[in-house]
């Protein structure tokens, strides 16, 4: 297959896996809290916001409106987006206009 063979592709791809596996812990999180069992550790999603999943963790703590209230969370994830997003950008600036 042709895709398969562009990078784009893959980088594509690991942005929509990570930001599925950040919602996805956010959304478990919240279950395990209203069922006083173990819980996540709050460093791991800031880790999974750090390499890319921070919308998607974001996105999550909206929805279920989970760890909104946590000063760390409120103001640092939505830092690790915009770090995400000048990372992006800056990779598609050097891959595309720098010649």
């Amino acid at each position: 297959m042709e895709i398969l063979k562009h990078k784009e592709f893959y980088f594509a791809l690991y942005i929509l896996i990570i930001n599925i596996y950040g919602f996805a812990i956010v959304i478990i999180d919240k279950y395990k809290a209203k069922k006083n069992k173990w819980r996540i550790k709050e460093m791991n999603f800031f880790i999974v916001a750090f390499i890319g999943g921070a919308i998607g963790i974001l996105l999550s703590m909206m929805m279920a409106r989970h760890k909104t209230q946590h000063k760390s969370f409120y103001i640092g994830i939505p830092l690790l987006y915009l770090f995400n997003k000048a990372i992006v950008c800056v990779s598609i600036y050097v891959i595309y206009f720098q010649k």
